[in-house]
């Protein structure tokens, strides 16, 4: 059949021209692409009729969506793909805001721009590189946002795996494919220069790439091919997000007739908003990447060796203006209400008090890929290859911040009294409006003094070295048996990770609380007020112009205007510890030597990981015309060491204490293909797969916050996550490039992980917990005695019984840890539309239209349903284009889902209305599985992108993303919002030039 003698040919050439036809001469992801006829490949059963092969040109959008359905047609597995042009057109610039257009899969993203996918609803998924793992920070690989799209031929999504592929995906392989030397047929030299301007910071980013390729006939010595890619980002964003606390109280009598409102609530209670918060942050990213890749074949063509090599090197971060108020009585106005989810506006909060923070964190890192390999056709029918990779990530993250506290100003300071106010919040469209009594509130320097100056540093190492071996036979004398393929692989992972904190007192202590810690020579309390002259560069009132433009402010908001320290300058953190060193150098905090005399090593926080993995295959190809099949299975074995330091001996060696877990899995795998009629494929698959935890989850070592309030730890014997997986679909290809298509899907994950939360005993929280935000803090029965319960202060105890409880030694850290649950489920379907209005006349024939929707449906062991996983997601893409013009405009949307559970802002809200944090305790009687429920609402997104090729050589080309910039909004289980976030638009003109 002509289907089956097109899937030979993409699975069994070994001719450069093969890839060219499909995927053309690019680099970068470029303008047009010439078409190449296909050079039949050689057919297990007979060779292929040259007249019935499909001629491929890759020319603009339609014939990047047509390659990519060529792409899927002929796979065994159920895949879906995005070819190299389809990146490149805007308005997707990177790989994962591509990928959100495939059927099945969405996307997170972080200041607006994509950076990880969740496919078929699970986002444990794996990132390769031409088929083989990548290092990122985490388990999953190298983050989607900081691989230039540029360097790729195509990208698939493999949602039904086979057994040579490499284990670790529950939702699906994302497996980026770049082009090698020898498919180019002509020498290649491609350059993109584009600028993006993102409207909240209003800045215009350089984002710049390049890629060079020929190869050369050497004659008797073969041939040689090499090509190189470079690409340069430097990025400015800002997120700008408003979020409270919200909690439960008893109902209240908001009209003052002396009767008790009912809110309609829970168990007799209403939803309040406290601790408003405005937190504004820029994200500054430079990038660097480059890719070469280098290969050589003899004459006979029956061997190539190659060489990868790629980077990405990383300098940024984040600084960010929190401006939080807390703590007051609810107070009702004659304008206060219950909305229709129990929640009360329009009301006052007694008593608060404001805490303006600045901060920074700077993050350097360096992400290597480098493999070296070759593929030898020992005869016609048997292939051996071989390749070594090494993956590395080294990341450096330098975070600090600068904090104020609201003290009223003295002279002498005898006592420290802390400035409180009044807040009115009024509710309507946006964020609520808020205004203090006292309009000077976060500006006036009078009650604002330096509180405490904290820096640390995170270092983590991540490596794996793989070596694999693969053999394939393409016949072994069965007629119904075309190819047998078996392999083995092993890697030899290590990951590190420490912690160094600034403590200059007495080299165990921090700045914590210094303003009313430090004391001068008389003993008297030593605050330094905003206005101190040591100070006067370095604060300024912050009022951003453009602050929630997108989601709008109900009037007058005070928590928008503030004096802070100056977030450039905290960047600068030698300068910023000189200034401090000044400010306290005549106090009891005097800090003596450098910044780096002063930074302590916390051995709590180290970790160290070994794993070592041994996997061999075997998969059978089957062919019985109509109906074809790949079976087998993949064995591995994961030896696991996970070491904290148990001591430190008297060289200041570290003396780890280690722990070891070891496990096996064989994963099954089946792909049949049944070809209905010449354009109907029907498909099922069926798959053991597995995910190994990430390493923060399997080290024990303790990761505890600045304010010893929250912390997590993890677990060396956690079992990985473990799935059995089906899958059915049909294909219907129609006219010149159309497809329908619908998929059923199952997921019965076998070994959930969830967070059980327990109050850790620590001695460190008497002089060093922070108990502004005092309902956080877990409660003690007994002094020194971690326990499983989490208990916390009611509002009427408040923050004096807190404190008190502090100074008994009974206030302890919420630490979350993961452990191996029950069972869980994910089924869904999927539906897809694809198809260029061809047989329409003149102008009309341009448009085209590429859809998509999914369903999912999930359940935790808890009865809730999985994170991240939006119950209907759609995508959809209409385009004109012809000779010269191409036009896009793209839409997203996917429904409610739960983003976080346990969240710390809304952790006692809950289906039941018990305003108790218990999730943990079945039996209890006032358990909730639902309690701190975070879910992020329904939201739409539309991105336009445009183009001109001016001639063969250039083009000009033009996005938008976030078109109507649509802002995000986070919800409790009761459907109140309490966190609003939006980023930048996006918009980008660029220039495009291949030769």
């Amino acid at each position: 059949m002509k289907l089956n003698r097109i899937s030979a040919m993409f699975s069994e050439a070994k001719s450069k021209a093969t890839n060219v036809s499909l995927f053309g001469a690019t680099l970068t992801a470029l303008l047009t692409m010439p078409a190449f006829a296909a050079e039949p490949a050689e057919s297990v059963a007979a060779e292929a009729d040259t007249s019935e092969i499909e001629v491929i040109a890759v020319k603009g959008i339609f014939g990047s969506l047509k390659a990519a359905n060529l792409l899927k047609r002929t796979d065994d597995r159920i895949v879906d793909a995005i070819v190299a042009e389809d990146i490149g057109k805007l308005p997707d610039n990177n790989i994962a805001e591509a990928l959100q257009r495939i059927t099945g899969v969405s996307i997170g993203t972080d200041f607006g721009v994509g950076e990880s996918v969740t496919i078929r609803g699970v986002s444990e998924n794996l990132v390769l590189l031409n088929g083989r793992s990548t290092a990122g920070a985490g388990r999953g690989g190298i983050g989607l946002d900081d691989f230039p799209s540029s360097f790729l031929k195509t990208v698939e999504v493999i949602k039904s795996p086979t057994p040579e592929m490499i284990e670790g995906a529950l939702g699906g392989t994302v497996n980026m494919q770049t082009i090698r030397p020898l498919e180019l047929s002509e020498p290649l030299v491609a350059i993109t220069l584009d600028g993006e301007y993102a409207d909240k910071t209003e800045n215009t980013a350089p984002n710049f790439s390049m890629g060079i390729g020929n190869n050369w006939d050497l004659g008797d010595a073969g041939t040689f091919g090499a090509s190189a890619n470079l690409a340069y980002l430097d990025r400015e964003l800002r997120r700008d997000e408003f979020f409270s606390k919200v909690d439960l109280q008893d109902n209240i009598d908001i009209d003052g007739d002396g009767v008790v409102d009912d809110s309609g609530g829970p168990n007799g209670k209403y939803l309040r908003r406290t601790q408003n918060t405005v937190e504004q942050k820029t994200e500054e990213r430079e990038r660097t990447a480059y890719g070469v890749s280098l290969q050589w074949e003899p004459v006979s063509a029956e061997a190539n060796i190659y060489l990868d090599l790629n980077a990405t090197k990383l300098d940024g971060g984040q600084s960010a203006y929190s401006i939080l108020d807390v703590g007051g009585s609810s107070v009702a106005r004659s304008d206060s209400y219950y909305d229709a989810n129990g929640e009360l506006h329009n009301y006052d909060l007694d008593g608060v008090l404001v805490i303006p923070k600045t901060w920074s964190d700077f993050t350097t890192s360096d992400t290597t890929s480098h493999a070296i390999g070759g593929e030898w056709f020992i005869t016609d029918n048997i292939e051996l290859s071989a390749e070594y990779s090494l993956s590395k990530s080294e990341e450096k993250q330098t975070a600090n911040e600068f904090n104020l506290r609201p003290i009223e100003r003295t002279d002498p300071t005898d006592s420290l009294t802390t400035h409180t106010s009044t807040s009115s919040s009024y509710s309507g469209g946006g964020i609520p409006g808020y205004m203090y009594a006292d309009s000077g509130m976060l500006t006036n320097p009078d009650n604002l003094v330096f509180r405490e100056f904290f820096h640390k540093t995170l270092e983590t190492d991540n490596e794996e070295q793989a070596l694999r071996f693969d053999f394939k036979i393409s016949d072994i004398g069965v007629n119904w048996v075309s190819a047998v393929k078996a392999g083995v692989r092993f890697t030899d992972r290590d990951y590190t990770a420490n912690r160094f904190d600034l403590k200059p007192i007495n080299g165990n202590t921090t700045l914590k609380d210094s303003y009313k810690k430090a004391v001068d020579d008389n003993g008297n309390f030593a605050p330094i007020w905003i206005d101190n002259a040591l100070l006067a560069d370095s604060m300024n009132i912050v009022n951003l112009n453009n602050s929630f433009d997108q989601t709008g402010v109900n009037g007058q908001n005070d928590l928008l205007t503030y004096n802070v320290y100056d977030a450039d300058q905290l960047q600068n953190t030698e300068a910023t510890y000189a200034l401090v060193q000044q400010m306290l150098q005549d106090t009891s905090y005097a800090m003596n030597g450098t910044l780096a005399d002063n930074m302590v090593e916390d051995n709590g926080a180290y970790k160290e990981i070994n794993e070592t993995t041994s996997a061999i295959y075997a998969q059978f190809h089957l062919d019985f015309d109509d109906l074809t099949a790949v079976f087998g299975g993949r064995y591995i074995q994961t030896e696991l060491e996970s070491s904290v330091v148990a001591s430190v001996d008297a060289d200041g060696n570290k003396v780890l204490d280690t722990g070891k877990n070891d496990y096996s899995d064989f994963l099954p795998s089946l792909n049949v293909t049944y070809t209905l009629t010449e354009e109907t494929l029907m498909r099922f698959a069926a798959a053991k797969v597995m995910r190994r935890a990430d390493f923060d989850e399997l080290s024990p070592a303790l990761s505890i916050d600045n304010s010893l309030v929250t912390g997590t730890q993890g677990s060396y014997q956690l079992e990985p996550y473990r799935v059995t997986q089906y899958d059915f679909s049909v294909e219907h290809y129609f006219g010149d490039g159309g497809i329908v298509s619908a998929a059923l899907f199952y997921k019965d994950v076998n070994s959930f992980t969830q967070t059980d939360s327990s109050c850790l005993a620590d001695a460190s929280t008497v002089s060093g917990q922070n108990t502004t935000e005092w309902g956080n803090i877990c409660l003690l029965d007994t002094a020194g005695q971690s326990q499983g319960d989490v208990n916390f202060a009611t509002e009427d105890q408040g923050l004096a019984y807190v404190d008190q409880q502090k100074a008994a030694g009974q206030t302890g850290i919420v630490i979350d840890t993961d452990v191996n649950g029950g069972s869980g489920e994910v089924k869904g379907l999927e539906l897809g539309y694809q198809q260029q209005f061809t047989f329409l006349p003149g102008f009309w024939s341009g448009f085209g239209v590429n859809a998509n929707y999914t369903y999912a449906d999930s359940e935790q062991p808890d009865g809730n349903p999985l994170l991240n996983i939006s119950e209907n997601t759609a995508n959809g893409q209409i385009y004109w284009e012809n000779e010269d013009l191409q036009f896009r405009l793209a839409y997203n949307w996917r429904d409610r889902y739960l983003y976080s559970q346990a969240e710390k802002r809304v952790q006692t809200v809950g289906a039941l209305g018990y305003n108790v944090f218990n999730q943990n305790d079945p039996t209890a009687d006032d358990f909730d599985a639902t309690v701190g429920n975070n879910y992020r609402e329904a939201r739409g997104q539309f991105d336009f992108s445009a183009s001109w090729d001016i001639n063969e050589h250039f083009a000009v080309v033009g996005n938008v993303v976030n078109l109507t910039g649509e802002p995000i909004e986070y919800t409790t289980e009761l459907g109140s919002v309490w966190k609003y976030s939006e980023s930048d638009r996006r918009y980008t003109l660029g220039l495009r030039a291949r030769f």
